[in-house]
């Protein structure tokens, strides 16, 4: 039994692009988000952006991606948001939740939070003028974070354990 287990640890499902189906805008919603990383000078850091309307620092993320992964959708979101590209890795850290403003109400969004190993940060992307860009250790990002759960995932994250 146990060796059964085992391989089936060694042989995890890969994650297929997703099929979208409509939905209504007050129904619990899905996002998927892009923890980016790099290694400078021996030390993990963190990308943070500001929110567009409020300014709060935040990680990329966006809405689901017909024929993407999550991981793809995230790394997707990095580029646009953040102008960061590189290793969009199949391995969900966490999920987070918050409310999203609407014209009617708040939205409830679950976040999935996928590591984007950053291999290439550009100078010029889509969302440059209407966000700031900061790298930032883990510890200094999670304190700058607002959702209790975003930050723990934040705070725990270590490179060398993600699930490749």
């Amino acid at each position: 039994m146990r060796f059964a287990a085992e391989n089936m640890a060694k042989s995890v499902a890969k994650q297929l692009p997703l099929k979208l189906r409509s939905g209504h805008k007050t129904d619990v919603r899905a996002q998927f988000a892009a923890l980016c990383w790099r290694v400078k000078n021996d030390k993990v850091q963190i990308c943070l952006i500001t929110s567009r309307t409020r300014k709060r620092w935040i990680i990329p993320k966006g809405w689901p991606m017909h024929k993407q992964t999550p991981a793809n959708a995230a790394a997707t979101e990095a580029f646009e948001e953040a102008g960061l590209s590189g290793e969009a890795i199949d391995f969900c850290l966490g999920v987070f939740s918050y409310s999203k403003p609407q014209k009617v109400g708040n939205a409830p969004i679950v976040t999935m939070v996928y590591p984007l190993h950053v291999t290439h940060v550009h100078a010029d992307w889509p969302e440059k003028k209407e966000r700031r860009r900061k790298w930032m250790s883990p510890a200094k990002a999670a304190k700058k974070i607002k959702e209790p759960e975003l930050k723990r995932i934040v705070a725990a994250f270590k490179p060398h354990k993600i699930g490749r």
